[in-house]
């Protein structure tokens, strides 16, 4: 339907690095067509395609590790990896109710990786934030089939340097996915009259010992005290109530929202 010269032109355009969106706008073509044509052409020179990436990890291009250490957080608690031969995605699930916590997942996956487009996809409930890579997988070593529980969860040391070197980011990731900071009450006896007292508590829920264990270690790193919780579930419970660490956990971390 276009002649010889419309190609020609489209393709000298192309081979300079010009983006199909720009040459189909400059020549009034279809951008599907302009596509097409780049695809021919580049199976005609016998040029394999290699779409572009800033992995970290493959190309050695530097990242915010301490974004990093937060969406690894998220990742271990709420977040999954679809790798197929024609999809790849990181997708991690947000309580729609929770906007700051939405806005805080988009915004990590776009400093680890300022090239794969981030969408948001909206549930019952809660939204799937989605970042279409295939190099997320180089990034989560830990994504495998099946749930997390029940496989072996452990950092590469890469991934535990960031994590030394940015503690709080990462308690912060865990908390915000499968955490929460609550307010408990009691009642005391003070002047022979029983009265109502309150008081802060942060908990950590999740079904892998290994990443309950990496939550108590990192606390242990930066000083906050702990304890298991009692349950009825076979999900662990890790509370933190003793005033001076729940102190520290609201000025790095503090609740959700």
């Amino acid at each position: 339907m276009y002649d010889y010269e419309i190609r020609e032109r489209a393709l000298v355009l192309l081979r300079q690095g010009v983006t199909n969106r720009v040459v189909a706008e400059q020549l009034n073509v279809p951008r599907g067509t302009v596509g097409w044509w780049r695809h021919e052409d580049r199976k005609r020179r016998g040029e394999k395609f290699e779409r572009p990436h800033d992995c970290p990890r493959c190309a050695e291009h530097p990242f915010d590790h301490g974004a990093y250490a937060y969406l690894l957080g998220l990742y271990l608690g709420d977040g999954h990896i679809i790798s197929k031969p024609k999809q790849h995605h990181l997708s991690v699930f947000c309580d729609e109710a929770r906007p700051g916590l939405i806005e805080a997942a988009e915004s990590a996956m776009r400093k680890v990786m300022t090239l794969p487009s981030v969408r948001r996809r909206h549930r019952s409930g809660c939204v799937e934030v989605k970042s279409f890579s295939q190099h997320w997988k180089c990034l989560f070593p830990q994504h495998g089939p099946g749930k997390k529980h029940d496989r072996l969860i452990a950092l590469e040391p890469w991934q535990q340097a960031i994590v030394d070197a940015h503690p709080w980011e990462f308690l912060r990731g865990l908390i915000h996915s499968d955490g929460c900071r609550i307010t408990n009450w009691t009642t005391r006896m003070i002047g022979g009259e029983r009265k109502r007292y309150e008081y802060p508590r942060y908990f950590f829920t999740n079904t892998s010992t290994d990443i309950i264990r990496l939550f108590t270690n990192t606390l242990d790193q930066v000083g906050v005290e702990w304890k298991p919780a009692r349950q009825s579930r076979k999900a662990e419970n890790i509370s933190v109530a003793r005033r001076a660490s729940v102190a520290l956990m609201d000025q790095h971390i503090g609740p959700k929202y």
